[in-house]
C-alpha cells in the first residue's frame, strides 16, 4: 500500500514539474513583452529582463509620437475595430441562421451540402486569398475596409458544426408546440431558439470577432494605403523599416501588447458562455 502511495506521488510530481515547465516557456515570451512595453530602454536588446524603470511612454507615443503621420497606430486601431465588429455581426448572423436551417429543416441534398461544407473546411483559408483578391478586385472593392470586411465573412456559413449541434440539443418538440399556435420558422428562430442558445450565440460572437482582429495573411493582400491598414498590417511595417524596431522595441511591443488587451478581456468576461458553448455544440452532431 505505501508502495503504491509513493509511486502516485512520485509519478504526480513528475508530472506537476513538466507542467510547471511547459507553462514558464509558454508564458515567458509573453511576460517578457509586456515588461519591454514598460521599459524606458527602446533598444531592441536588454541585459535583464525586468526593466530598470516602468514608463507609459511608449503606450503614448503610439497615438502622438514624432512618426505617427507614417505609422498612424490609432487609425489603424479604429480600422481594426470597424472590421472586426462588422464581419463579426455579418458572421454571426449567418452562421446561426445557416445553423437553424440545417437543424430544423429537411430539404434535398441537405446532406450534400454539408458534407460539401465539411469538406472545404478542411482546407486552409489561405488557399483562397488570390483567387478573393481578384474577385473583389473586379467590384473595386480591395483596398476597402468595405470590401476586407465581406471577404472575412461571406463564408463564415460553412462554419455551422458546432452551432448546428447545440441547436440539436434544443428540442423540436418547441417548435412543433409553436407551429401549432400558428407561429412561423422566422418568428421561432427569432423569438425562441435565438433566446435559449445564448452561450453557442457568444461561442459564435468571440471566433467571428478574434479572426479578423488577429489576422494578417488576408489584410496584407487586400491592403495597400497605410490609411486603410489594420494593426497587424501596420504593425508590419515597423519591421519592414530599416533599423526601426532595433531604436523602438518597446514601442512594437507596447502595440502588442495594447491589441491583446480585448481579446483577453472578451474571454475573461464571457468564459462561462465560451464553454458552454463548445460543450453545448459538440453533444450532438
Amino acid at each position: 500500500m505505501i508502495g503504491l502511495r509513493s509511486k502516485r506521488i512520485v509519478t504526480d510530481t513528475v508530472i506537476y514539474i513538466v507542467l510547471l515547465l511547459i507553462i514558464v516557456i509558454w508564458l515567458f515570451p509573453l511576460v517578457w513583452m509586456v515588461l519591454r512595453a514598460f521599459d524606458t530602454n527602446g533598444a531592441a536588446y536588454s541585459v535583464s529582463i525586468f526593466p530598470k524603470e516602468f514608463t507609459f511612454d511608449n503606450f503614448k507615443a503610439l497615438f502622438s509620437g514624432d512618426d505617427y503621420e507614417f505609422f498612424p497606430y490609432g487609425t489603424w486601431l479604429v480600422n481594426t475595430l470597424i472590421v472586426a465588429v462588422g464581419s463579426c455581426v455579418i458572421s454571426t448572423l449567418l452562421v446561426l441562421m445557416v445553423s437553424f436551417a440545417l437543424s430544423r429543416m429537411r430539404f434535398k441534398a441537405r446532406k450534400t451540402l454539408m458534407n460539401i461544407a465539411l469538406i472545404l473546411g478542411l482546407f486552409p483559408g489561405f488557399l483562397s486569398v488570390i483567387a478573393l483578391y481578384y474577385i473583389f478586385k473586379e467590384f473595386e472593392l480591395t483596398d476597402s475596409l468595405v470590401g476586407l470586411t465581406l471577404a472575412y465573412s461571406l463564408a463564415s456559413g460553412t462554419g455551422y458544426y458546432i452551432v448546428k449541434g447545440f441547436f440539436d440539443t434544443v428540442p423540436m418538440a418547441i417548435d412543433e408546440a409553436a407551429r401549432i399556435d400558428g407561429a412561423t420558422k422566422n418568428r421561432i428562430f427569432w423569438q425562441m431558439i435565438i433566446p435559449l442558445s445564448k452561450p453557442i450565440i457568444i461561442y459564435t460572437i468571440l471566433t467571428s470577432f478574434i479572426g479578423p482582429w488577429c489576422d494578417f495573411v488576408l489584410a496584407s493582400v487586400f491592403m495597400k494605403t497605410n490609411e486603410n491598414f489594420t494593426i497587424a498590417v501596420g504593425i508590419r511595417q515597423w519591421i519592414t523599416q530599416e533599423n526601426y524596431v532595433g531604436t523602438h522595441f518597446t514601442r512594437f511591443c507596447a502595440g502588442g501588447v495594447l491589441i491583446a488587451v480585448p481579446i483577453v478581456l472578451l474571454y475573461i468576461v464571457m468564459q462561462k458562455f465560451y464553454v458552454a458553448g463548445i460543450t453545448g455544440g459538440a453533444a450532438k452532431g
